[in-house]
Protein backbone atom coordinates (compact mmCIF):
# COMPACT_ATOMS: atom_id res chain seq x y z
CA UNK A 1 0.00 0.00 0.00
CA UNK A 2 1.35 3.60 -1.08
CA UNK A 3 2.27 5.57 1.97
CA UNK A 4 0.80 8.57 -1.10
CA UNK A 5 -2.87 9.18 -0.30
CA UNK A 6 -4.84 11.34 -2.45
CA UNK A 7 -8.64 12.14 -2.13
CA UNK A 8 -10.74 13.17 -5.40
CA UNK A 9 -13.86 15.13 -4.83
CA UNK A 10 -15.87 15.17 -7.91
CA UNK A 11 -19.49 14.40 -8.69
CA UNK A 12 -19.09 13.35 -12.21
CA UNK A 13 -18.44 9.63 -12.18
CA UNK A 14 -16.92 10.03 -15.40
CA UNK A 15 -14.55 12.00 -14.22
CA UNK A 16 -13.59 10.16 -11.24
CA UNK A 17 -12.75 7.46 -13.34
CA UNK A 18 -10.74 9.85 -16.07
CA UNK A 19 -9.10 11.35 -12.60
CA UNK A 20 -8.24 7.84 -10.74
CA UNK A 21 -6.36 6.20 -13.88
CA UNK A 22 -3.83 9.53 -13.77
CA UNK A 23 -1.76 8.32 -11.22
CA UNK A 24 0.79 4.80 -10.07
CA UNK A 25 2.06 4.63 -6.86
CA UNK A 26 -0.49 6.78 -5.38
CA UNK A 27 -3.71 5.30 -2.77
CA UNK A 28 -6.32 7.43 -4.24
CA UNK A 29 -9.78 7.42 -2.59
CA UNK A 30 -13.11 9.35 -4.16
CA UNK A 31 -15.77 11.46 -2.54
CA UNK A 32 -19.01 12.51 -4.74
CA UNK A 33 -19.81 15.21 -2.05
CA UNK A 34 -18.95 17.11 0.87
CA UNK A 35 -19.93 14.82 3.68
CA UNK A 36 -18.35 11.53 2.22
CA UNK A 37 -15.41 13.77 1.96
CA UNK A 38 -14.85 14.78 5.50
CA UNK A 39 -15.86 11.31 6.78
CA UNK A 40 -12.98 10.29 4.66
CA UNK A 41 -10.89 12.56 6.16
CA UNK A 42 -11.76 12.09 9.48
CA UNK A 43 -10.67 8.17 8.64
CA UNK A 44 -7.10 8.82 7.77
CA UNK A 45 -4.60 10.82 6.13
CA UNK A 46 -4.26 12.67 3.13
CA UNK A 47 -1.60 14.56 1.87
CA UNK A 48 -3.28 15.90 -1.45
CA UNK A 49 -7.41 16.22 -2.10
CA UNK A 50 -8.30 17.51 -5.53
CA UNK A 51 -11.56 19.63 -5.12
CA UNK A 52 -14.40 20.18 -7.85
CA UNK A 53 -15.91 23.60 -6.56
CA UNK A 54 -19.10 22.54 -8.26
CA UNK A 55 -20.64 20.19 -5.67
CA UNK A 56 -24.32 18.97 -4.71
CA UNK A 57 -26.72 20.20 -3.43
CA UNK A 58 -24.76 23.35 -5.12
CA UNK A 59 -23.66 21.36 -8.18
CA UNK A 60 -23.97 24.63 -10.23
CA UNK A 61 -22.31 26.61 -7.44
CA UNK A 62 -19.54 27.19 -5.57
CA UNK A 63 -20.60 27.34 -2.16
CA UNK A 64 -20.34 23.66 -0.75
CA UNK A 65 -16.64 23.81 -2.63
CA UNK A 66 -15.84 26.85 -0.92
CA UNK A 67 -16.76 25.41 2.30
CA UNK A 68 -15.28 22.23 2.30
CA UNK A 69 -12.01 24.22 1.10
CA UNK A 70 -12.17 25.97 4.58
CA UNK A 71 -12.83 22.80 6.61
CA UNK A 72 -10.13 21.53 5.49
CA UNK A 73 -7.59 23.94 5.44
CA UNK A 74 -8.79 24.44 9.54
CA UNK A 75 -8.92 21.36 10.66
CA UNK A 76 -6.08 19.46 7.84
CA UNK A 77 -3.72 22.11 7.41
CA UNK A 78 -0.83 19.85 6.20
CA UNK A 79 -3.07 18.87 3.05
CA UNK A 80 -2.60 20.29 -0.39
CA UNK A 81 -5.82 21.12 -1.83
CA UNK A 82 -5.97 20.92 -5.56
CA UNK A 83 -8.95 23.11 -6.89
CA UNK A 84 -10.66 22.24 -10.06
CA UNK A 85 -12.40 24.79 -11.71
CA UNK A 86 -14.50 25.75 -14.87
CA UNK A 87 -12.56 26.82 -17.96
CA UNK A 88 -13.76 30.28 -17.46
CA UNK A 89 -13.71 30.78 -13.86
CA UNK A 90 -10.25 32.24 -12.89
CA UNK A 91 -11.79 34.62 -10.36
CA UNK A 92 -12.89 31.37 -8.62
CA UNK A 93 -9.37 30.12 -8.43
CA UNK A 94 -8.01 32.90 -7.50
CA UNK A 95 -10.75 33.40 -4.65
CA UNK A 96 -9.42 29.04 -3.94
CA UNK A 97 -6.01 30.39 -2.95
CA UNK A 98 -6.69 33.23 -0.99
CA UNK A 99 -8.65 30.57 1.09
CA UNK A 100 -5.60 28.50 1.23
CA UNK A 101 -5.80 26.16 -2.04
CA UNK A 102 -2.68 25.08 -2.57
CA UNK A 103 -3.31 25.43 -6.60
CA UNK A 104 -5.65 24.84 -9.38
CA UNK A 105 -6.44 23.93 -13.13
CA UNK A 106 -9.23 23.99 -15.53
CA UNK A 107 -11.57 21.61 -17.25
CA UNK A 108 -11.60 20.06 -19.34
CA UNK A 109 -8.98 17.80 -17.39
CA UNK A 110 -5.89 17.78 -18.75
CA UNK A 111 -4.21 14.41 -17.16
CA UNK A 112 -0.33 15.75 -18.04
CA UNK A 113 -1.03 18.78 -16.11
CA UNK A 114 -3.29 17.76 -13.05
CA UNK A 115 -0.32 14.67 -12.74
CA UNK A 116 2.22 17.41 -12.60
CA UNK A 117 0.14 19.39 -9.86
CA UNK A 118 -0.15 16.63 -7.66
CA UNK A 119 3.30 15.24 -8.04
CA UNK A 120 4.25 18.49 -6.82
CA UNK A 121 1.94 18.72 -3.89
CA UNK A 122 3.14 15.47 -2.60
CA UNK A 123 6.83 16.76 -3.03
CA UNK A 124 6.25 19.98 -1.34
CA UNK A 125 3.39 17.95 1.29
CA UNK A 126 7.25 15.60 2.14
CA UNK A 127 9.14 18.22 2.03
CA UNK A 128 7.33 20.46 4.76
CA UNK A 129 6.55 17.58 6.92
CA UNK A 130 10.38 16.85 6.98
CA UNK A 131 11.18 20.41 7.36
CA UNK A 132 8.55 20.47 10.73
CA UNK A 133 10.44 17.27 12.11
CA UNK A 134 13.61 19.82 11.63
CA UNK A 135 12.62 22.29 13.36
CA UNK A 136 11.32 20.12 16.49
CA UNK A 137 14.25 18.82 16.83
CA UNK A 138 16.41 22.30 16.36
CA UNK A 139 19.09 22.42 19.21
CA UNK A 140 20.97 25.28 20.62
CA UNK A 141 24.28 23.46 19.13
CA UNK A 142 23.12 23.72 15.23
CA UNK A 143 25.46 24.89 13.25
CA UNK A 144 24.49 28.31 10.93
CA UNK A 145 24.93 28.68 7.14
CA UNK A 146 28.28 29.62 5.91
CA UNK A 147 28.26 33.75 6.21
CA UNK A 148 25.99 33.68 9.26
CA UNK A 149 26.80 34.45 12.83
CA UNK A 150 24.98 34.31 15.90
CA UNK A 151 23.43 31.73 18.25
CA UNK A 152 18.93 32.94 18.11
CA UNK A 153 16.73 30.12 17.69
CA UNK A 154 15.39 32.32 15.21
CA UNK A 155 18.78 32.19 12.53
CA UNK A 156 19.32 28.36 13.69
CA UNK A 157 15.54 27.34 12.45
CA UNK A 158 16.38 29.89 9.29
CA UNK A 159 19.78 27.81 8.69
CA UNK A 160 18.09 23.89 8.84
CA UNK A 161 14.91 25.03 6.85
CA UNK A 162 17.51 26.38 3.74
CA UNK A 163 20.09 23.02 3.84
CA UNK A 164 16.47 21.36 4.34
CA UNK A 165 14.86 22.94 0.40
CA UNK A 166 18.05 23.93 -0.52
CA UNK A 167 18.38 20.27 -2.21
CA UNK A 168 14.52 20.42 -3.40
CA UNK A 169 14.35 21.35 -6.87
CA UNK A 170 11.60 24.35 -5.68
CA UNK A 171 11.01 28.05 -5.92
CA UNK A 172 12.01 30.05 -3.04
CA UNK A 173 11.27 33.18 -1.56
CA UNK A 174 13.04 35.22 1.03
CA UNK A 175 11.64 37.89 2.58
CA UNK A 176 13.02 40.32 5.70
CA UNK A 177 14.18 43.70 5.89
CA UNK A 178 16.54 45.91 4.08
CA UNK A 179 20.52 44.80 5.25
CA UNK A 180 19.19 41.05 7.18
CA UNK A 181 21.48 39.18 4.66
CA UNK A 182 19.05 37.94 2.05
CA UNK A 183 21.36 37.57 -0.49
CA UNK A 184 23.56 35.28 1.65
CA UNK A 185 20.33 33.14 2.06
CA UNK A 186 20.20 32.62 -1.77
CA UNK A 187 23.76 32.45 -2.28
CA UNK A 188 23.59 29.32 0.08
CA UNK A 189 20.02 27.99 -1.35
CA UNK A 190 22.47 27.82 -4.41
CA UNK A 191 25.54 26.18 -2.99
CA UNK A 192 23.85 23.33 -1.51
CA UNK A 193 21.61 22.66 -3.68
CA UNK A 194 22.45 20.36 -6.58
CA UNK A 195 22.70 23.05 -8.97
CA UNK A 196 26.05 24.21 -6.99
CA UNK A 197 28.51 23.71 -9.87
CA UNK A 198 26.68 25.94 -12.20
CA UNK A 199 25.91 29.85 -12.00
CA UNK A 200 24.19 31.42 -9.63
CA UNK A 201 22.82 34.71 -11.85
CA UNK A 202 22.30 37.70 -9.80
CA UNK A 203 19.90 40.32 -11.48
CA UNK A 204 18.86 43.51 -8.93
CA UNK A 205 14.96 44.10 -10.05
CA UNK A 206 14.99 47.74 -8.22
CA UNK A 207 19.13 48.58 -9.72
CA UNK A 208 17.97 48.42 -13.57
CA UNK A 209 15.77 50.76 -15.36
CA UNK A 210 12.41 49.21 -16.70
CA UNK A 211 13.19 49.77 -20.38
CA UNK A 212 16.03 47.67 -19.62
CA UNK A 213 14.90 45.25 -17.44
CA UNK A 214 13.59 42.81 -19.94
CA UNK A 215 16.36 42.73 -22.00
CA UNK A 216 18.56 42.22 -19.06
CA UNK A 217 16.34 39.18 -17.65
CA UNK A 218 15.50 37.74 -21.28
CA UNK A 219 18.65 38.56 -23.67
CA UNK A 220 17.60 40.86 -26.92
CA UNK A 221 18.32 39.87 -31.06
CA UNK A 222 20.49 42.61 -33.06
CA UNK A 223 18.45 45.07 -33.96
CA UNK A 224 15.16 44.52 -32.00
CA UNK A 225 15.23 47.91 -30.51
CA UNK A 226 17.55 51.03 -30.99
CA UNK A 227 21.49 50.68 -29.40
CA UNK A 228 20.73 46.81 -29.56
CA UNK A 229 23.90 46.37 -31.84
CA UNK A 230 24.14 42.77 -31.42
CA UNK A 231 22.81 39.44 -30.03
CA UNK A 232 22.65 39.65 -26.02
CA UNK A 233 22.32 36.59 -23.78
CA UNK A 234 20.19 37.23 -20.83
CA UNK A 235 20.21 36.53 -17.24
CA UNK A 236 17.96 33.76 -17.80
CA UNK A 237 19.51 32.21 -20.05
CA UNK A 238 23.51 32.37 -18.60
CA UNK A 239 22.38 30.67 -15.61
CA UNK A 240 20.66 27.87 -17.39
CA UNK A 241 21.80 25.08 -15.08
CA UNK A 242 21.91 26.98 -12.10
CA UNK A 243 19.83 29.02 -10.11
CA UNK A 244 18.42 32.76 -11.05
CA UNK A 245 18.30 35.09 -8.36
CA UNK A 246 15.65 37.60 -8.33
CA UNK A 247 16.56 40.59 -5.81
CA UNK A 248 14.21 42.71 -5.24
CA UNK A 249 11.35 41.81 -6.45
CA UNK A 250 8.64 43.62 -5.26
CA UNK A 251 10.09 46.27 -7.80
CA UNK A 252 9.40 44.56 -10.98
CA UNK A 253 6.92 46.01 -13.55
CA UNK A 254 3.66 44.23 -13.56
CA UNK A 255 3.98 43.56 -17.62
CA UNK A 256 7.50 41.60 -16.71
CA UNK A 257 5.62 39.86 -13.93
CA UNK A 258 3.40 38.35 -16.47
CA UNK A 259 6.43 37.11 -18.41
CA UNK A 260 8.49 35.68 -15.23
CA UNK A 261 5.03 33.80 -14.79
CA UNK A 262 5.01 32.65 -18.17
CA UNK A 263 8.44 31.23 -17.86
CA UNK A 264 7.81 29.21 -13.75
CA UNK A 265 4.57 27.91 -15.62
CA UNK A 266 5.93 27.03 -19.00
CA UNK A 267 9.47 26.90 -18.78
CA UNK A 268 10.69 28.93 -22.00
CA UNK A 269 11.20 31.82 -22.64
CA UNK A 270 11.59 34.30 -26.05
CA UNK A 271 14.45 36.94 -26.32
CA UNK A 272 13.04 40.52 -27.18
CA UNK A 273 12.26 40.95 -30.76
CA UNK A 274 12.48 36.82 -30.84
CA UNK A 275 9.56 34.33 -31.39
CA UNK A 276 11.30 31.52 -31.04
CA UNK A 277 11.20 29.94 -27.53
CA UNK A 278 14.00 28.98 -25.76
CA UNK A 279 13.57 26.32 -22.73
CA UNK A 280 15.76 27.04 -20.04
CA UNK A 281 16.64 24.55 -16.38
CA UNK A 282 16.84 27.30 -14.13
CA UNK A 283 15.91 27.18 -10.28
CA UNK A 284 14.50 30.54 -9.21
CA UNK A 285 14.96 32.05 -6.39
CA UNK A 286 13.66 35.80 -5.38
CA UNK A 287 13.82 38.01 -2.36
CA UNK A 288 12.04 41.24 -1.61
CA UNK A 289 11.87 43.69 1.87
CA UNK A 290 8.49 44.33 0.85
CA UNK A 291 4.69 43.56 1.76
CA UNK A 292 3.87 41.38 -1.23
CA UNK A 293 0.73 40.54 0.07
CA UNK A 294 -0.39 44.37 0.33
CA UNK A 295 0.82 44.78 -2.90
CA UNK A 296 -1.48 42.29 -3.97
CA UNK A 297 -4.00 44.45 -2.48
CA UNK A 298 -3.01 47.40 -4.54
CA UNK A 299 -2.97 45.68 -7.44
CA UNK A 300 1.13 46.23 -8.40
CA UNK A 301 1.94 42.60 -7.67
CA UNK A 302 0.47 39.58 -9.57
CA UNK A 303 -1.16 37.37 -7.08
CA UNK A 304 -0.44 34.09 -9.31
CA UNK A 305 3.41 34.85 -9.57
CA UNK A 306 3.50 35.55 -5.96
CA UNK A 307 2.29 31.44 -5.16
CA UNK A 308 4.43 30.15 -8.51
CA UNK A 309 7.60 32.11 -6.46
CA UNK A 310 7.08 30.92 -2.90
CA UNK A 311 6.54 27.48 -3.06
CA UNK A 312 8.84 27.24 -0.04
CA UNK A 313 9.20 30.68 2.11
CA UNK A 314 12.44 31.70 4.20
CA UNK A 315 11.84 35.40 6.54
CA UNK A 316 15.17 36.43 8.01
CA UNK A 317 14.55 38.11 11.57
CA UNK A 318 15.77 41.68 12.06
CA UNK A 319 19.11 42.64 13.67
CA UNK A 320 17.24 44.01 16.69
CA UNK A 321 15.05 40.34 17.52
CA UNK A 322 18.25 38.32 17.53
CA UNK A 323 19.26 39.73 21.27
CA UNK A 324 23.07 38.86 21.85
CA UNK A 325 23.88 38.28 18.28
CA UNK A 326 24.10 41.43 17.46
CA UNK A 327 27.68 41.64 19.79
CA UNK A 328 28.68 38.44 18.38
CA UNK A 329 28.15 39.72 14.92
CA UNK A 330 30.01 43.38 15.93
CA UNK A 331 33.49 41.44 17.05
CA UNK A 332 33.58 39.41 13.84
CA UNK A 333 33.16 42.62 12.03
CA UNK A 334 35.72 44.51 13.97
CA UNK A 335 38.16 41.58 13.66
CA UNK A 336 37.80 41.41 10.00
CA UNK A 337 38.23 45.03 9.55
CA UNK A 338 39.83 46.03 12.42
CA UNK A 339 42.90 47.44 10.02
CA UNK A 340 45.66 45.13 11.16
CA UNK A 341 45.09 46.42 14.30
CA UNK A 342 44.03 44.95 17.98
CA UNK A 343 40.97 47.04 18.90
CA UNK A 344 38.16 46.57 20.88
CA UNK A 345 34.89 47.79 21.97
CA UNK A 346 34.43 50.12 25.27
CA UNK A 347 31.39 49.76 27.44
CA UNK A 348 29.57 52.16 26.40
CA UNK A 349 29.74 51.40 22.29
CA UNK A 350 28.99 47.62 24.06
CA UNK A 351 26.21 49.00 25.64
CA UNK A 352 24.72 51.46 22.53
CA UNK A 353 24.58 48.80 20.43
CA UNK A 354 23.40 46.18 22.09
CA UNK A 355 20.11 48.61 22.73
CA UNK A 356 20.08 50.15 19.73
CA UNK A 357 16.93 49.12 16.98
CA UNK A 358 19.72 48.44 13.83
CA UNK A 359 16.86 50.03 10.88
CA UNK A 360 19.30 48.88 8.99
CA UNK A 361 19.81 45.34 9.83
CA UNK A 362 23.41 43.82 9.89
CA UNK A 363 24.23 45.97 6.90
CA UNK A 364 23.86 49.13 9.54
CA UNK A 365 26.46 47.55 11.72
CA UNK A 366 29.15 46.66 9.60
CA UNK A 367 28.77 50.16 8.13
CA UNK A 368 29.35 52.20 11.45
CA UNK A 369 31.79 49.38 12.35
CA UNK A 370 33.94 49.75 9.50
CA UNK A 371 34.17 53.71 9.67
CA UNK A 372 34.96 53.90 12.75
CA UNK A 373 37.83 51.14 12.68
CA UNK A 374 39.12 53.57 10.25
CA UNK A 375 39.19 56.68 11.44
CA UNK A 376 39.91 56.28 15.54
CA UNK A 377 42.77 56.59 16.86
CA UNK A 378 42.28 54.45 19.83
CA UNK A 379 42.83 50.99 20.01
CA UNK A 380 39.33 51.43 22.25
CA UNK A 381 35.79 52.07 19.91
CA UNK A 382 33.40 54.09 21.80
CA UNK A 383 29.84 54.87 21.44
CA UNK A 384 30.53 57.75 19.63
CA UNK A 385 32.90 56.35 17.46
CA UNK A 386 30.23 54.66 16.34
CA UNK A 387 28.55 57.56 15.97
CA UNK A 388 25.69 57.08 18.61
CA UNK A 389 24.39 60.19 20.40
CA UNK A 390 25.50 60.77 23.69
CA UNK A 391 23.00 61.21 26.93
CA UNK A 392 24.03 64.75 26.85
CA UNK A 393 23.65 65.58 22.96
CA UNK A 394 20.05 64.23 23.14
CA UNK A 395 18.55 66.76 25.99
CA UNK A 396 17.90 69.86 23.25
CA UNK A 397 17.20 67.62 20.43
CA UNK A 398 13.55 67.90 19.14
CA UNK A 399 12.24 65.01 17.92
CA UNK A 400 10.30 64.61 14.90
CA UNK A 401 7.66 61.68 13.80
CA UNK A 402 9.58 59.81 11.81
CA UNK A 403 6.79 59.76 9.04
CA UNK A 404 7.64 63.62 8.79
CA UNK A 405 11.44 62.87 8.52
CA UNK A 406 10.75 60.60 6.10
CA UNK A 407 8.41 62.83 3.85
CA UNK A 408 11.24 65.59 3.87
CA UNK A 409 13.74 63.30 3.59
CA UNK A 410 12.01 61.24 0.32
CA UNK A 411 10.91 64.45 -1.08
CA UNK A 412 14.79 66.36 -1.34
CA UNK A 413 16.03 63.18 -2.75
CA UNK A 414 13.72 63.29 -5.34
CA UNK A 415 14.14 66.46 -6.30
CA UNK A 416 17.66 66.28 -5.95
CA UNK A 417 17.65 63.65 -8.75
CA UNK A 418 15.35 64.85 -10.66
CA UNK A 419 17.63 68.37 -10.85
CA UNK A 420 20.64 65.57 -11.73
CA UNK A 421 19.26 64.12 -14.67
CA UNK A 422 17.46 66.90 -16.05
CA UNK A 423 13.92 65.82 -15.26
CA UNK A 424 14.52 62.32 -16.83
CA UNK A 425 12.13 60.08 -15.15
CA UNK A 426 13.76 56.98 -15.87
CA UNK A 427 17.34 57.85 -14.90
CA UNK A 428 16.01 59.19 -11.73
CA UNK A 429 13.85 56.36 -10.73
CA UNK A 430 17.60 54.33 -11.47
CA UNK A 431 18.79 56.32 -9.42
CA UNK A 432 16.88 56.05 -6.54
CA UNK A 433 16.48 52.55 -6.82
CA UNK A 434 12.53 52.49 -7.38
CA UNK A 435 10.43 51.51 -10.10
CA UNK A 436 9.43 54.34 -12.82
CA UNK A 437 5.91 54.09 -11.74
CA UNK A 438 6.83 54.17 -7.66
CA UNK A 439 8.54 57.42 -9.00
CA UNK A 440 5.49 58.81 -10.72
CA UNK A 441 3.77 57.78 -7.14
CA UNK A 442 5.86 59.54 -5.18
CA UNK A 443 5.95 62.74 -7.15
CA UNK A 444 2.56 62.49 -7.06
CA UNK A 445 2.20 62.04 -3.33
CA UNK A 446 4.55 65.58 -2.87
CA UNK A 447 2.79 67.48 -5.31
CA UNK A 448 6.54 68.02 -7.21
CA UNK A 449 6.91 69.26 -10.60
CA UNK A 450 8.06 65.79 -13.32
CA UNK A 451 8.11 67.79 -16.74
CA UNK A 452 7.10 64.70 -18.37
Amino acid sequence: MSDRNLLIVEDDPGLQSQMRWCYEDVDVAVADDAPTALGLLSERSFQVVTLDLGLPPDAGGTTVGFDLLRHIREHYPETKVIVITGRDEKQHALAAINNGAFDYYQKPIDSTTLTFATERAFFLSKIEAELQEQSKAATSNKSLLPGLIGNCPEMQTVSERVKRVAKADVTVLITGETGTGKEIIASSIHNLSDRGEHSLITINCAAIPENLLESELFGHEKGSFTGAHARKIGKLEAAAGGTLFLDEIGDMPIPLQAKILRFLQERTFERVGSSTSIQADVRVVSATHRDLQTMISEGTFREDLFYRLSEIDVTLPPLRERGADVLLIAEKILEEHGENRSLKFKADAVDAMANASWPGNVRELENRIRRAAILTDSNEISSTDLEFATDESLEDVEIEPLKVVRARSESKAIQTALAKTGHNLSESARLLEVSRPTLYSLIDKYGLESSE
